[in-house]
């Protein structure tokens, strides 16, 4: 199985612009810029490749939390994670030092020692979790 993504630039990088789009055409020509990925501090201008890789982790984790609830006898009634990508520029430039996972959850007849131990199990074994695992932190609230 593969999944696929594309990304077409024109221009410079500081003054350039470019698209992205997905193989399922869910993200179809969305556009993004520097502008976009380092000056909008507060992310409303657009989309940049940081915001999309936490959209794909949050997805990624908090289906294979569902998965694993649901094993234990536990369906969730809501899973809602938030993953928060860190980016920074340092000397040898921009680098993403981490990723933080915030889960809250509504899942009927399990304890949190239980709850806790299967978030544990998703953050490190999703497929996304595993290509980025020395970033990841996570924190998951039963509510």
């Amino acid at each position: 199985m593969q999944r696929t993504a594309t990304a077409v630039w024109s221009g410079t990088g500081l003054e350039g612009q470019g698209t992205l789009t997905t193989g399922s055409g869910a993200i179809t020509d969305q556009p993004y810029t520097a502008k976009f990925r380092f000056q909008s501090e507060d992310g409303k201008a657009g989309t940049n490749p940081e915001e999309l890789l936490g959209a794909a982790h949050a997805g990624c984790f908090t289906m294979a939390l569902a998965f694993r609830l649901t094993a234990a006898g536990h369906p969730a009634e809501e899973l809602r994670t938030e993953a928060r990508v860190a980016i920074i520029k340092g000397e040898a430039g921009w680098t993403i030092p981490s990723i933080e996972l915030v889960c809250t959850a509504r899942v009927p007849g399990i304890d949190a020692a239980k709850f806790a131990e299967l978030a544990d199990d998703a953050k490190a074994n999703c497929p996304i979790s595993k290509a980025l695992s020395p970033t990841i932190t996570l924190s998951a609230t039963l509510q």
